[in-house]
């Protein structure tokens, strides 16, 4: 009986040993399958839009490179939640709007203008997307685009929309619908109220690409400069613009969209109104007391107007 033991014993132990290490792999495994799990979700979990406040001026970032910032519901949901928060705050004097990676937005994603997402998922994508253009030009701080890489689709109409635009030299825009038979007719609204009639058609009719300098040269931007100054540059008018008072630059932006739909002689009798009623804010009378004692002015950010 003894022998027996002796002669089973060795491969007893070898199959215990085996044992061993295949329950060792399997937990290996299994953390293995955890960890990659846990990274995916984490990559899952990365937020759509990201933002940075700092001095005044409040970056939101559009951070989803995998799609090339394509502006999806939930993207659009998120651009709203980022534009919107606090913006009332005496806090917030700037909005600057830049994307992660070498796109700065491709428009719509494609994805979800499919049959199959139905006519009411369509139309709400639609009416968010112009909800979060409208809110860029109706909220009473500047926005600024800083734009590197690509701009297609609702992506340039997004640049169209924005207050200011400041493009890298790399930078190109397009409207390229026509090319896939879905015409850009909502992009087309903001880029036809930014650069003139038949360069803004020329666009629409053939979806090529244009560069950052016939971009500037339409007026669909502000400004260009080398990439590596983009954002040097945009923070650079953006701390201008946040070192004026609040009140006298959210009177400006909303006088300056009723204007420009108004003829000409309402619109120089409305100014006329706006001007008075300036000369009411309390910072008025700071910048011009300031302007004429040499100093500079000491802003209240004060929107109520003097008795």
């Amino acid at each position: 009986m003894i022998a027996l033991k002796s002669k089973l014993w060795p491969s007893f132990s070898r199959s215990l040993s085996t044992l061993s290490r295949v329950n060792v792999s399997m937990q290996r495994s299994v953390f293995t399958g955890q960890c990659l799990r846990q990274a995916a979700s984490a990559v899952q979990q990365e937020p759509l839009v990201r933002c940075v406040e700092e001095g005044g001026i409040r970056t939101v970032i559009l951070n989803n490179t995998k799609k090339r910032n394509a502006l999806s519901l939930p993207m659009l949901e998120s651009l709203k939640e980022a534009i919107t928060r606090d913006v009332d705050s005496q806090d917030l004097m700037v909005i600057v709007l830049r994307s992660s990676g070498p796109v700065f937005s491709a428009g719509h994603d494609l994805k979800e203008l499919r049959t199959e997402e139905g006519r009411d998922y369509h139309r709400k994508v639609f009416e968010r997307c112009t909800e979060v253009m409208k809110l860029v030009q109706d909220i009473p701080v500047p926005v600024i685009a800083e734009i590197r890489g690509l701009a297609t689709a609702a992506g340039c109409q997004l640049v169209a929309t924005c207050d200011i635009a400041i493009a890298s030299e790399n930078a190109k825009f397009a409207t390229p619908g026509v090319n896939i038979g879905v015409f850009c007719h909502t992009p087309g609204i903001a880029v036809a109220r930014s650069i003139p009639r038949k360069a803004a058609l020329l666009m629409l009719f053939t979806g090529q690409p244009i560069t950052a300098q016939d971009a500037l040269v339409h007026g669909l931007v502000s400004k260009v400069v080398p990439d590596d100054c983009l954002e040097e540059e945009t923070m650079a008018i953006a701390k201008k613009i946040a070192s004026n008072s609040r009140p006298v630059t959210a009177m400006g932006k909303s006088f300056f969209y009723r204007q420009v739909a108004m003829d000409r002689d309402s619109a120089y009798s409305t100014g006329e109104e706006m001007m008075l009623h300036n000369l009411r804010l309390r910072d008025s009378q700071e910048g011009i007391n300031a302007f004429l004692q040499k100093r500079q002015p000491n802003w209240s950010h004060d929107g109520n107007a003097e008795e």
